[in-house]
Formats: C-alpha cells, structure tokens, sequence
C-alpha cells in the first residue's frame, strides 16, 4: 500500500488594510469660510475709513496743507511748534488732570452703586433702570442740560439759602468751570462702568462670603480683601475704557463750557478740532499724531502695570 502524504494547508497571507486618513492637527482647526464673509466687508470698511486716513493724516502732518489745495513738505516743524505752543501744552495738562480725577470719581461711584445694585434689596431691576438711563441720553444734551442748572438753577437756590460761593455760575468762573465738567461727564459715564462692576461682581461666588463669614470677617474686610482682588479685571477695565473716553472728550465740553472762560477748559481734542476749521490742518496733524502716541502710551503703561495682577472672578 502507497502511502499518502498530507501536506499542510498553507496559511493565508493577511491582506493589508488600508491605512486610515491622517487626523487634522487639533492646534489647526479648519475655518468655515462663512467667517471671511462677514470678516472682510468689515475689515475693508474700517481700513477705509480709519486706517487710510490716519495714515495720509500723517503724512499731512508734514506739510503746511490747510485742508485743501497746494501744500508744501516742512519737516518736523509742525511738530516743533506743537511743544512749543502753550495754549496745546495748557491743553494737554488740562486733560490729562481732567481725566485722571474723572476717572476715579467715576470708578468709585460706579464700583459702590454696584456693590448696592447686586445686593438683596427690593425694586433691584427697576433701579438698575434708572441709574442706566443716561446711556441712551445724548452728550450734547446732558452738557445744554447741565449748562441750564448750573447757570440758573443752582445760583438761584444759593441766593436763597445764602451761599455766597455758587451764587454765580461756576461756569463763569475759570477756577471752578472744570468742576463742572467733571460732574457732568461722570454722570453720564457712571452707567456703562456700572454695568460692567455688576458683570463683575455676580461673579464672585456666595460661598467665599459665606466662608468669610463664619471666620468672623467684617464687612469691610470682605470688601478689601475678597471683593476687590476678585473684581480687580473689571477695575482695569473700566479704567482704560474712561480714560481713554475722557481724553477724547468733545461733545460735552462744547456744550458745557465751549472752552472757557478764555481756555480754561479747553481739550486736545477740542484744539484739534478748532485748529481744523481755522485752516491749521497740517499743524493740527502733526497735534493729533502727538495725542495719539501719547494715548497709546498711557495705555500700554496702564496694561503693563496691572499685568498678573488683575482677576475676573471665581
């Protein structure tokens, strides 16, 4: 008998799979170009209207142009004369004075109604209302506003109650018409600073007040050492925001004073704008290219100095 040999069954050779496609990197997500539709309608708008110009502003601010027709390039003598003008020099002390007391002022007022705004009171939302209200108000109608109580109004209750001192219109006087003017700016910006103190502080969870609480902590210790570290981004905020606005300010010192008496009040921002409508458009260039630097300059110092320290809440 032949004997048979069984060989085994060879085996089968695996078929490769297809590798998988490679994954997109998390750190490079993909942008749907909707985001371009809306971004660059918006980019070429503000290019054109705010960049364009500030860059041939600048370059105007080389010349004697006045606005219009011929000009000639003159150097850096407009900008010599800028440091050389006391009436600019007495402008920027003055705003930057102005500013600086306007915004603490503000910033305290803002910071306390908040503090009375989110706590457990009645009518809350209704007097949230009310202390918004003068965000929707118009500048120049809060400064002819004002502009009527501070020279009718108040002296007429001085006389009456024999306050020789606001007797006259403060307005009138060159010592005390900045006075004004902080009082008025401040109550028209105390609501968006408000606004944003309360954003801040309902941030600040209940259970670190209670925490303090049973540690016996008194109310003003809260406020110094809890309150205020956790709020204090809002506080950077708020003034970089009003400083920024209180250097720019126009409308209301128009209204209010115009300037004077004499120049006593009046702003960079006011010289500028009445430089151009006398014909000194290359010379008020070269003031603006100087307010502008000096702005930013403020505000990187601003940024700088808070850097590490600031905290959003919990």
């Amino acid at each position: 008998m032949s004997e048979t040999t069984s060989t085994p069954p060879r085996a089968s050779t695996p078929q490769r799979s297809s590798a998988p496609p490679p994954k997109e990197s998390p750190n490079s997500p993909k942008i749907d170009p909707i985001y371009y539709f809306f971004l660059f309608p918006a980019l070429l708008a503000f290019t054109l209207a705010i960049t364009v110009p500030a860059i041939v502003g600048f370059g105007y601010s080389f010349t004697n142009s006045i606005g219009f027709g011929d000009w000639e390039f003159t150097g850096i003598r407009n900008y010599i004369a800028v440091f050389r003008d006391e009436g600019i020099v007495g402008a920027y002390l003055f705003t930057l004075g102005f500013a600086l007391v306007t915004v603490i002022i503000t910033n305290a007022i803002a910071f306390f109604l908040a503090l009375g705004l989110t706590s457990r009171i009645r009518f809350q939302r209704t007097l949230r209302t009310v202390f918004v209200l003068p965000m929707v108000i118009s500048g120049i109608i809060i400064a002819y506003v004002f502009k009527f109580l501070f020279s009718n109004t108040v002296p007429a209750i001085a006389q009456t109650l024999g306050i020789d001192a606001l007797s006259q219109s403060i307005l009138a006087n060159e010592n005390l018409a900045w006075i004004a003017l902080v009082i008025v700016h401040a109550w028209s910006t105390i609501p968006p600073a408000l606004l944003i103190y309360i954003a801040g502080l309902v941030t600040v969870p209940e259970e670190v007040y209670e925490a303090a609480s049973i540690d016996g902590a008194s109310p003003a210790s809260k406020l110094w050492h809890i309150t205020l570290p956790l709020v204090s981004g809002y506080v950077v905020i708020n003034t970089i925001l009003g400083f920024k606005g209180y250097l720019n300010a126009y409308d209301i010192v128009v209204g209010l004073t115009d300037g004077g008496p004499g120049v006593a009040t009046r702003t960079v921002a006011m010289s500028i704008i009445r430089g151009f409508e006398g014909g000194d458009f290359g010379y008020q260039m070269a003031n603006a290219a100087v307010f502008f630097v000096i702005s930013i300059v403020i505000a990187v110092l601003q940024l700088r100095l808070t850097r590490g320290k600031a905290s959003f809440g919990s």
